[in-house]
């Protein structure tokens, strides 16, 4: 029976190049994000080229009852997934009582909710099996949470918790959960506000090809998280260092607009 790595969010950024440098390893793929045009370019493009299985189920993960029915999908299809990449996520700016309620909850249901219905149905039927890998985005603002980025920088630190605590409980189970933690990033994440901020023309997003190759290697021999790159690492432990209100004080500051 074939074996299928699952890609949520593959039709842009990382997930689009982490399932290109999958295919390049042999691995079949099913892809999954909401614009079918784009997962249907990509799908021929992989078979094409690398002579691999991949499917593509076009979903909206911002309803977790979709997640639901992703998964219900995959096993009447009888496909048989080792690998999932809850990768899928999005990120509002902004001060937290302008911006709007809808899409913040959409960003809760899509970051949060739907990574842990595809994780518990996925992981259940991979500890059956005793074996697995499942890697989950998070995001170097799961250790440093931004203002301005209040709901996204928290939604990151849930998908941080979670999956350490979960690669615990699930150690000698033959199934493998890690975070991958890039910093920023150049995909079409960040708006034209986003990329005003002082933070972003300091340090200029890395390319996504960069953050694939690391979660690649993350996800098929890994273990723990990875925050990519030396700098990102860097910041990450800079609050250990840092009284909390000179932190805040600073993230502020970088996350402010240029005028």
């Amino acid at each position: 029976m074939k074996e299928y790595i699952l890609i949520t969010g593959a039709s842009s950024g990382i997930g689009y190049q982490m399932a290109i440098q999958l295919a390049e390893k042999g691995k079949n793929l099913i892809l999954v994000a909401r614009n079918e045009e784009k997962l249907k370019k990509l799908q021929g493009e992989l078979v094409k080229s690398y002579h691999v299985s991949v499917h593509h189920l076009v979903k909206d993960l911002s309803n977790p009852e979709n997640a639901v029915a992703l998964y219900n999908e995959v096993i009447q299809e009888k496909l048989l997934v080792t690998g999932l990449v809850n990768n899928a996520g999005i990120g509002t700016y902004g001060e937290f009582i302008e911006t709007p309620l809808e899409e913040e909850l959409k960003m809760i249901n899509l970051n949060i909710s739907s990574l842990v219905v595809l994780t518990k149905l996925f992981a259940k039927d991979m500890v059956a099996r005793k074996s697995g890998r499942i890697m989950n985005i998070a995001s170097l603002m799961a250790f440093l949470p931004f203002p301005y980025y209040s709901v996204y920088s928290a939604t990151k630190s849930f998908v941080l918790a979670f999956t350490e605590t979960l690669a615990s409980e699930l150690e000698g189970t033959g199934v493998v959960i890690t975070a991958l933690c890039p910093g920023s990033v150049d995909t079409g994440f960040y708006n034209q506000e986003m990329l005003r901020s002082k933070m972003l023309e300091t340090s200029k997003p890395i390319h996504p090809e960069v953050v694939a190759e690391a979660g690649v290697k993350l996800l098929l021999y890994g273990k723990g998280k990875k925050i990519v790159g030396f700098m990102n690492w860097f910041m990450s432990n800079v609050p250990r260092v840092t009284p909390d209100f000179l932190m805040m004080k600073i993230k502020k500051k970088l996350s402010q607009k240029n005028h």
